[in-house]
Order: structure tokens, then C-alpha cells, then sequence
């Protein structure tokens, strides 16, 4: 009887040991794929926009070319080529299209306005297979003239070309997330001129004139010259403090 009970709970006891194993054997990959989680988002957020379009390019069939259109009809032929591309089934050899962009800070007073701008007038970049069914395509397409360089051989462009004609139009798609190292200066324009009189609308000197003697885009701010007890005063303002004055 002894023996049963014995053999009884060296087999409870072996039963819970295999248990124990088999849970513990779950829980660690489990705790392994959770530890990892964060620096798969981790690494997967710095990923650099540039670069993952450059090995997205690598992978498209055919080459990069330049066509010359007339200046300020690039968004149109982009339109225009791709309808023609899906009306004539093109979509095998002619694979993308598209405008080299900019994207600006425009301030006008105290408004500040995100402006999209064609980066090259009057150019636009395909990828395509070149053959003269896909070359007919392309130059018959409404305000193009032509291939850059040699009409019916032109060189096409690097990749590394392709990668800074459309890096801004990249980094913008990618947003405010895109890593660090892929940031890139934009330009900053602004719609005041040294030397301009103009009306401060905020602060302690609010209502007052003052003449624009350095403009400082980066940190959009002003140096301004303001007249106080008879003499001049250099201040320094933020872009939204002062208005054109109204004539």
C-alpha cells in the first residue's frame, strides 16, 4: 500500500514538474518577443526615409529620365502622361512619374503658410523601359519637348540623381517622423525687406512704426529700428509682432 501511495505522488510530483517545464518553456518566448517589441518599433521609427526610397527605386523595372516641359505646365504633364499611360496600357513599361518639389515657409505679416513650389522649373523625372512605343508615349504627351540630352538614346539618371531630385518630395511624405539623419534645411522665404517700415502689432511698443534693419529667417525673427524719445532703438522681434504697414 505504502509503494502505491508512493509511486502515486512520485507521479503527482512529475506530472507538476512537466507542467512547470512546458509553462515556463511558453512564457519565455513570450517574454522574449516582448522584451524585443519596443526595439523593433524602435528601430522600425528611425528607419531613414532616403534611404528605404532608394531601395524601393532599385527594385522598380527600367531607368530614370529628365523630360523638358514648358515651365509651369510640370503638374500638368505628370496629369496628362499618367491618363495616357492607363489609356494606352502602358503601365509595363512607362512605371512612374513625377515633379521635383520644395516645400517653403512662406511668411506674409504675421501668417505663416506650408507652400509647395516645382523645385526645377519646366523639367519632370519618368522611369521607364525606353522603346519607341513607351518614347512615343512620352513625347507626344501635351507641353513635353522632349528627352534631356540625346532624344532617341538620352542617358538616364543615377540613383543617387533620383534620390536628391525627389528627396524633398520623400521627407515630406514621410512627416514628422522620418529620422534625424534624413532631415534635410528647408528654405525659409519671408515677405518683409530690409528697410521696410512696418507696424508693430503685439508687445510692449504695440501700435509704433519701425523700420526693418536685419531680418533673421531661421529664427524668424526681426531686427527692427524703433524711434523712442527721439532716438533710435534697435529691437528685436518675432515675425507674428509686426505687420506691413497698410498704406
Amino acid at each position: 500500500m505504502n509503494e502505491d501511495k508512493n509511486s502515486i505522488e512520485f507521479e503527482d510530483e512529475t506530472e507538476q514538474s512537466l507542467n512547470a517545464a512546458e509553462e515556463a518553456a511558453v512564457e519565455t518566448p513570450m517574454k522574449e518577443a516582448a522584451d524585443t517589441a519596443p526595439e523593433a518599433e524602435e528601430a522600425q521609427e528611425a528607419v531613414d526615409p532616403l534611404e528605404a526610397f532608394r531601395r524601393e527605386i532599385m527594385m522598380i523595372p527600367g531607368d530614370w529620365y529628365v523630360i523638358h516641359t514648358y515651365s509651369g505646365h510640370e503638374r500638368k504633364v505628370k496629369a496628362n502622361l499618367e491618363q495616357r499611360i492607363a489609356s494606352q496600357n502602358m503601365e509595363e513599361k512607362i512605371f512612374r512619374v513625377e515633379v521635383p518639389d520644395e516645400y517653403i515657409n512662406e511668411f506674409k505679416g504675421s501668417v505663416k503658410k506650408r507652400v509647395r513650389h516645382v523645385r526645377i522649373p519646366g523639367y519632370v523625372v519618368v522611369c521607364m523601359d525606353f522603346d519607341d512605343d513607351s518614347y512615343r508615349v512620352v513625347k507626344d504627351t501635351p507641353a513635353v519637348t522632349g528627352f534631356v540630352g540625346d532624344q532617341h538614346n538620352p542617358v538616364p539618371l543615377s540613383t543617387d540623381e533620383v534620390v536628391d531630385l525627389l528627396k524633398f518630395n520623400i521627407l515630406e511624405e514621410a512627416g514628422p517622423q522620418a529620422a534625424p539623419a534624413a532631415a534635410v534645411k528647408e528654405e525659409i522665404r519671408v515677405a518683409f525687406e530690409s528697410g521696410e517700415v512696418v507696424s508693430i502689432v503685439e508687445g510692449p511698443f504695440e501700435g509704433m512704426e519701425a523700420t526693418i534693419s536685419q531680418i533673421l529667417p531661421e529664427a524668424q525673427k526681426l531686427k527692427v529700428l524703433v524711434t523712442i524719445f527721439e532716438r533710435e532703438t534697435e529691437l528685436e522681434l518675432a515675425f507674428e509682432q509686426v505687420t506691413k504697414r497698410e498704406e
